[in-house]
């Protein structure tokens, strides 16, 4: 086995050992609201504040330039190994209480050291197959994303088991990453430049990328860190409690899980049809899905399934694709700040939309709120096709 090959194989189990950790109170909610009572705000809170914490250490990360200064394995080592220290405090706290919460914001923060540090570790390794290389890293983080909802099936209603084992795979990942290598393509990414931000308004292929994956932003994260929810409320109404419960664990692994194959699928296509063709179609596949659970909410199970598993495939490959737009419709010396702040406004938003979905449940039901998540999609095609118009 080549050195690239181990390092980037190391790489990849490290980022999906690490990135376990963002959705792990989504897998075990259903499980602690049975044991306490957790208000909406507060069930909502364990999901947003790692989004938060992620958005701030994002930029403190861009602004410091922390991962040029200091060894990137180093940094992905530290801030996974902190990261798994907040998610032991889960076991410390009444669940939904501010402690908690504090807990999954500063989770967010080290994974800020975790995600795009391994992003740019990656890329090191090559030139011509970086799309590959860059899928490969999308598809760890949507596996990982997914693995605390295998994880919550397999141990069943032991919740504080589940935490404790994923909390562990980070340690792991903490480990894993230092034996590593660094490609030959490794380089200091230029510092955040505020004077990038005004590049993303005045230039229109990098504001139509902009706004393509907010559409996209608006309809993932809802759903990563609600499917579980909303498919047992779907499950419920025709299968015992017990059962329902089960099945809604393995639904939302899977719809997670599954996406990040199509990360690979998405980049190979990419470079074939075109990267705004690439995210229009998984868009135009996320939204018509959305609707199709909405449709479908409480009826027989399977349907359900099936239709939740599609919309799990398709929200996911567009995305790094949008990155890649921004990089290609930039001036090289400022991509990377451009990519930055694209993605700190986008994991902002989902703070918002993760928040407001319980509210909006109470106040609508299941399936009016999938419509909603819909209109992202819907958001995203329309700037897509703008820009595929441009010259």
């Amino acid at each position: 086995m080549s050195v690239k090959t181990r390092s980037v194989l190391l790489l990849v189990f490290a980022q999906v050992s690490a990135l376990s950790l963002w959705f792990i109170s989504a897998a075990v909610l259903p499980d602690m609201s049975r044991e306490f009572e957790i208000s909406s705000l507060a069930q909502a809170a364990l999901s947003s504040s790692v989004a938060a914490g992620f958005v701030i250490g994002a930029l403190v990360s861009a602004l410091t330039g922390l991962s040029d200064r200091f060894d990137p394995r180093r940094v992905f080592a530290v801030c996974a190994f902190i990261a798994a220290l907040s998610g032991y405090a889960l076991l410390m706290y009444e669940p939904g209480g501010f402690a908690s919460v504090s807990m999954r914001f500063v989770t967010g923060m080290m994974l800020a050291g975790v995600y795009p540090v391994g992003m740019k570790i990656a890329v090191g390794w090559g030139k011509e197959d970086r799309g590959l290389l860059v899928g490969l890293l999308v598809g760890a983080l949507t596996f990982g994303s997914a693995s605390p909802h295998l994880v919550a099936w397999l141990g069943e209603a032991e919740w504080r088991s589940t935490i404790a084992i994923v909390s562990s795979l980070t340690v792991l990942s903490s480990i894993l990453i230092l034996f590593s290598e660094l490609g030959p393509f490794h380089a200091k990414v230029p510092a955040f430049k505020m004077s990038a931000i005004s590049e993303a308004w005045t230039n229109k292929r990098v504001r139509y990328a902009y706004f393509g994956y907010f559409g996209h932003m608006w309809e993932l994260y809802a759903m990563w860190a609600w499917i579980g929810v909303a498919t047992l409320a779907s499950y419920r109404l025709s299968m015992p409690e017990a059962d329902a419960v089960s099945f809604s664990k393995l639904t939302a692994f899977l719809a997670i899980g599954l996406g990040g194959l199509t990360c690979f699928l998405g980049g190979w296509a990419a470079d074939r049809i075109g990267k705004a063709q690439v995210t229009i179609i998984a868009m135009v596949v996320s939204g018509l899905a959305a609707i199709g659970t909405a449709l479908t909410f409480g009826g027989p199970p399977w349907i359900t399934f099936v239709v939740v598993i599609i919309w799990g495939i398709a929200i996911i490959p567009d995305s790094p694709q949008f990155s890649a737009l921004v990089a290609d419709g930039s001036p090289p010396e400022i991509a990377g700040s451009l990519m930055t702040f694209q993605t700190a406004i986008g994991f902002a938003l989902t703070i918002f939309t993760v928040q407001i979905t319980p509210y909006m449940v109470e106040w609508t039901s299941w399936p009016i709120v999938m419509m909603i998540m819909a209109a992202g999609p819907l958001f995203g095609i329309w700037f897509m096709r703008k820009l595929t118009k441009l010259a």
